[in-house]
Formats: structure tokens, sequence, C-alpha cells
């Protein structure tokens, strides 16, 4: 999530510019089902929330995060882990008036109760964000957090383990003045939500929201200035361009919900403030409804408010530059902004659809229907790629969104693994580029972010589609997710054998990620045949077990527990085995490349140091004996993951296969097979790998403007451009 104005970012532009167009034809017809495009939106909020979980949540991927902010609750803004005020609240705004403007449709599909608890959940926050005489505003360093990329869930140990102090991760900005942007949003979010909620949830709550949006109205008409708040973290991310506008919308909410004229008489004195065309006296019309700017709402609110019909037409000639004077790309999608152009699109379709319905309902505006159900079908699929750009709708959708814990990576980096590991339901995507073109790529951030302010006029516009046309959400959704791999194992590796035993590297790996977790009691048994042991008149359980390298130990300055390797220990008749456990999960976590895994080297000694061990007979020697691995780019040599050297969790079988067949396949089923896995060294367990690309040792090959060099330009090139130069 980075929001900043660079001049990579007019560079990148004129490249999209220069781009091939390449489009196939559309589908000759199109059906969308609105309501299951609305399920899976509400799912994508259900993703992105912080603190303490509530039970309806979906969302098996995710847990209680963040747990220690001094606010708890709300949304993380994007693919990353800060809750900031001024998106939040303008998402929950528009949130609340899909379902102050239709709630028939909801009511007749279904989708209410989900639709009340996810309003309801960010209301809570924001309320609790009032303080009286001051308020919250943001929680969490934005420069901090994006440090580091990994899952929410374990975010003090990957800020941690990148030696960042996790408190300084989850700072939190309290002002009491100077705020007038932010304190303006939450208050129309709360005057919005008492609105929409009347009768849906418990009154005196719904009195409270309405209480904490008339002390922040407050706080933000007093000291009318954006200056603590612009000069604050949030500035770099989510700078506020002018605060007037948030006031007139709150106002205009606080009016509604009141019926107090003084509200009313305040959102009129606003109006002189508010922006003008370059150049001219006019006011604004060719910009739109959005996180950074609430005019265009507050004038359709002021127009419903009052029926005045200079006002009146300021909504018609803002809903007509949509409608014919952003550019049109082919499909219907208008485009306004080279970043996250969807978001725009949808929420000028919202204020379009609300205008049509209100203000506007008394003249033709067949136009304008006409424009909102194209913004919404385009992103739906109805465009010459058959693209969606919702996450999981449709049968080609994007599935490698910017977002950390969707990702999930063990590693702390962006490419690794190659697919997105979750399926992010819901969630709409930047858009298409300037030519229409797009890709599904996570590096993306410009075309493939994603946000809750992007799916904010989304969902509300949904909330018209489902009015007017109906639909059925989808009566299985979400199915259970199926994993990539499993999320414990151990990585295994011959370090040498001879007459009087063997060594062996046992790497126990966490790349859990349902949800990314801090797993205790992760074990695992290397089985030994110990038949020579007792033929030379030796005990089996007096063999040397030694250990050369105890990772966990390395961490005992933290509190955590070293590895607890057992005696020898008889399974059946002459097989034993050797137990390696990590009491504490800690010390092996999929927050980074040096934390994913934790080694322990152990070897196997004859008693009394004697001869004749045989490490062939050995059943969890299958895989791995006399095979040195293959060394990766780096240089590090890589083990094999094998069943035969079964994991454990709280010591129950979670992966592999004892010698008796008893097996476990870690992908939430039962049984594997004892089948023998290609003998090839392990790189990711999960198998989908990067495309790797070569550079050109023929200048005369070259393609100028390929920053990737995969050959062709493309969104990508400009992507890493602008990368490169921030």
């Amino acid at each position: 999530m980075l929001k900043k104005l660079t001049s990579g970012l007019v560079s990148a532009a004129l490249m999209a510019s220069a781009l091939p167009f390449g489009q196939t034809a559309a589908a000759a017809d199109f059906k969308a089902n609105y309501a299951e495009a609305l399920q899976k939106s509400l799912f994508f909020y259900e993703c992105q929330q912080a603190g303490p979980l509530p039970s309806w949540n979906r969302v098996e991927w995710k847990t209680d995060s963040t747990m220690t902010d001094e606010v708890l609750g709300g949304w993380y803004d994007a693919g990353d882990h800060v809750k900031f005020n001024l998106p939040m609240a303008y998402s929950a705004s528009m949130l609340a008036w899909g379902l102050y403007q239709y709630p028939e449709g909801l009511e007749k599909c279904g989708e209410m109760k989900n639709y009340v608890n996810n309003l309801e959940f960010v209301l809570d926050y924001l309320a609790d964000c009032d303080k009286g005489d001051e308020a919250v505003f943001q929680v969490g360093n934005g420069t901090v957090d994006h440090t580091w990329w990994g899952p929410v869930s374990l975010i003090e140990y990957g800020m941690q383990d990148a030696g960042t102090e996790y408190a300084s991760a989850r700072e939190t900005y309290t002002a009491s003045e100077g705020c007038s942007c932010v304190f303006g949003g939450m208050a129309a979010a709360l005057a919005a939500g008492y609105c929409a909620l009347d009768g849906r949830i418990d009154e005196t709550k719904r009195k409270e929201y309405l209480s904490h949006s008339e002390n922040l109205f407050k706080l933000a008409d007093a000291s009318k200035s954006d200056a603590v708040y612009n000069d604050s973290n949030a500035s770099g991310f989510y700078r506020s361009s002018h605060f007037y506008d948030e006031l007139f919308y709150s106002a205009n909410w606080l009016y509604k919900a009141t019926g107090d004229k003084a509200y009313l008489d305040k959102a009129t004195s606003y109006i002189p403030h508010l922006d003008k065309e370059l150049g001219s006296d006019e006011l604004k019309y060719t910009w739109c409804q959005c996180w950074d700017d609430t005019m265009q709402g507050g004038m359709l609110l002021y127009a419903q408010n009052t029926n005045d019909s200079t006002y009146i037409n300021r909504v018609k000639k803002h809903v007509e530059y949509w409608t014919n004077d952003v550019k049109k790309l082919a499909g219907g999608l208008r485009w306004n902004a080279t970043w996250g152009c969807a978001r725009y699109a949808e929420a000028a379709g919202f204020i379009a659809a609300v205008a049509s319905d209100t203000v506007l309902k008394d003249m033709n505006t067949s136009s304008y229907e006409k424009f909102y159900e194209e913004q919404i079908n385009y992103v739906l699929g109805d465009n010459p790629d058959n693209q969606s750009y919702v996450v999981g709708y449709g049968e080609k959708s994007p599935r490698n969104a910017h977002h950390r814990t969707a990702h999930g990576s063990w590693k702390n980096d962006l490419a690794i693994p190659a697919t997105n590991r979750h399926i992010l339901y819901g969630a709409l995507v930047g858009g298409p580029t300037e030519n229409g073109e797009y890709e599904d790529d996570r590096q993306n951030f410009i075309n493939n972010e994603v946000a809750t302010d992007y799916n904010a006029g989304f969902t509300a516009l949904l909330c018209k589609m489902i009015d007017k046309y109906g639909g059925t959400p989808d009566p299985k959704f979400p199915e259970k997710e199926a994993h990539d791999s499993p999320e414990f194992y151990v990585e295994a590796l011959d370090k040498g054998s001879s007459s009087s035993g063997m060594t062996v590297s046992f790497k126990i790996t966490n790349h859990s990620a349902w949800p990314a977790r801090v797993q205790d009691n992760i074990s695992c048994r290397y089985f030994m045949d110990m038949s020579e042991v007792i033929a030379a008149g030796k005990n089996p359980e007096d063999i040397v077990v030694r250990c050369d390298r105890d990772q966990a130990a390395m961490y005992s300055g933290k509190g955590i527990a070293p590895a607890q390797i057992s005696k020898p220990i008889q399974y059946d008749g002459n097989i034993y085995y050797v137990e390696i456990t990590l009491p504490d999960g800690r010390a092996v976590l999929p927050v980074s490349e040096g934390m994913q895994q934790c080694e322990i080297l152990l070897a196997f000694v004859m008693p009394d140091y004697g001869s004749g061990w045989d490490a062939e007979n050995d059943y969890s020697n299958k895989d791995i004996l006399g095979k040195k691995g293959e060394a990766d780019a780096e240089g590090s040599v890589k083990g094999y993951i094998t069943p035969y050297i079964p994991t454990y969790v709280n010591g129950e079988l979670y992966y592999g296969i004892e010698p008796d067949g008893t097996s476990a396949d870690g992908m939430g089923g039962a049984d594997i097979k004892d089948d023998k896995p290609d003998e090839k060294p392990v790189d990711e367990p999960a198998t989908e790998k990067p495309t790797e690309t070569t550079v050109p040792d023929d200048s005369s090959k070259i393609v100028y403007g390929d920053a990737n060099l995969d050959g062709k330009v493309s969104i990508s090139d400009a992507v890493r451009i602008l990368q490169y130069i921030a």
C-alpha cells in the first residue's frame, strides 16, 4: 500500500500509454450474479478484520491479531497491517450508504445479516477511537509496517526478526485538533451507520454511534485544519488534500440522522470553501467520490436534503461528466487515474445510481443507468478480455493480489511462493491500464493492489444492482481451502555415514498458513532398524545420540527452550526411533528465511563407539541415504522432504508414514501412499516456482523498455521502473 506520488509514476504512466492494446472480443451474452459478488465482497472485509475476530468471521486462514493495539478491531487498510482511519471511515460510510439506500434487495437475497455484521464491526472501532476531547486517527506506523512481508498473525515475530520493535510498528496516533479530514470522515461514517442500521442493531449502540459522530464532528469543525494529520505518518500514505469536503459530507449525514437544521446550516456554510474547477469559480464536478474527496457524495446528500435546483444541477453535471466525458475503455469502464482506476469508476457509478433514483428521478436517466451498469459489469467480467477484476469471482479472476496474509510467504519475500496461498475472495483489484491491459502480478501494486476503499463504492453499487435485478448467494461459500503442501514437515539430509554410525541434518519446518501460527510441540521421528546392534550383543537403547547443532538453543536469550531429543524408543521388534521435539513454537516460524526452519544435527553412533552400523536397513533413510542434495543459486544445500521421517504435532501424526503403514498427509486428509517420492532436492513446498528470466546476450535483440527482461514491454516494466526510483 503505497500512495505517494513520484516522478516515477509519471514515467510509468507514459510507458503504459505506449503499450499495445491487444484485446479479444467479449462474450456476446453477459450475466452477473450480483448477490454472489456482494457475498464475496463482504468476505473480503472479513479478511481485513483486525483484533479479536468475531464468531461469525468466515475466513479459515485468519486468527486474532495485533491484540495489543490501543484500540482493537477495525480493518487493516490494504495488503498491509495498518489501520488508517481516513480511508476506513470513507469505506464504512459508503457501505452504510449502500444499505441505507437499497435495503430491500439485501433482505431478499439473504445477505442482510452478513452486511450488518461487517458494518457494525467497523463502526464499533470508529466509535472506540473517540476519546472525548481527542480521538485516535491511526493505529500502526505505515513506514515500519512496510519493512516486513508476512502474515499479520505473526507480525510481532516478523518485526522482531527484522530487528524492529513491535511497539513502533503498532504506534497509536491521537490528536485533539488539526485532523478535520479524518475526524469529519469518522463522523460521517457513524452518522451514516446510525441511519442505515435503524431497527437492525441494538438501539442503545446505535444511539452511541450518533453521539460519537456528533462529538467527532465537533472536533473536526473546531480547528478546521489538517495540520496535525498531514504532519503525521499518515501523510506518506493518505495525505489529505482538503478537509471542507469531509465537513460538508458529515454535516449532511448528521442532518439526515438528527433532522437538526443546525447541521444543514453548517453544510451550507462550507460550500464557498469547496473545491473549484481550475481557473474558475465553478464548484468542482470533474473528480469523484473517494477516500480523499467526499465532495460529490456530500453534494448529492445536500441536494436531497434541500431539494435546491442549483445543487441538483451540480449533481447532474457531475453524473453527466462521468457518463460522457471520462475516458471510456472498450467494454465501458471509465478510466480516470493510473492507480486503482476501478475504485473510482465503481464509486462514480454508485453516485450516479443514487442520483438517478432520488434527485434526478424525474429526468431521463437512461444514459446514467447504462453508465453505472457498465461500471459494475466491467469489473465482473463484461469486457473484451472476459477478465473479472474481483478475486474469486467468475471463470477468469485475479489470484495474486498484492496482499501479505493472502500471499502467505514464509520467507519475508514478495516473490515466494509464486502463487498466493489463499483466495482473497471478493477483493476488487486496482483495474486495467489506460489501454485496457491487466496482469495478475502481485508485484504490480498499481493494478493489482487491493484495499478497503477499493471495495467501498463497488459494494455499495452492488446493493443497487441486487435491488434492481436480484441474485442468489452461493450456498456453499466459502468452501474449505485446499492446502498447497503440509504446513509442518522435516527437510532431511545425509551428512555422512560409516560403520560406526550416521549423521543426519533435520530441518523442522513451519510453513503454516491456515492460519500462520506459533505451533508448540512440533516433533519428528527417525526410525532405525537395530538388528545389527542387537546381533553385536548391544542394547539399542545404548546407542549414542549426539547433538552437534541445536538451532533452537541459539534463541535461549529470548526464553525459548532448546530441542528435546529422546533416547532410542522401541517401536516394534527391532525397529526403534529417536524423537526430536521443539517444545516452544517460537523456535521455528514462517516469518523469514532464517526462522522458517530450525536445524537439529544429530549423530547416531554404535554403542561404545564400536563398528557394524548398517544405515541401509534404516526405514527413515529411504529417501536420503547417500544423497548430498543440490546447492541453490545462493549456495545453500537443500535436503529432502521425506514421509519416512514423519512429523507430529502435540504427539499426533501430522505428516508422513510410520513403518507399519500408519500415515497422514498433512493436507487435512488421513492417509498417503507408501510410494517413494521423486528423488530430487527440496526447493519450496509449494510446487509452483517463479518463471526465470535471462539477460539477452545479443544486443540486437534488446527490447527497449523491457525492464524485467521478459522479452516484451508491459505494465510490469512500468512498475519495475517505479519501484526502482521510488
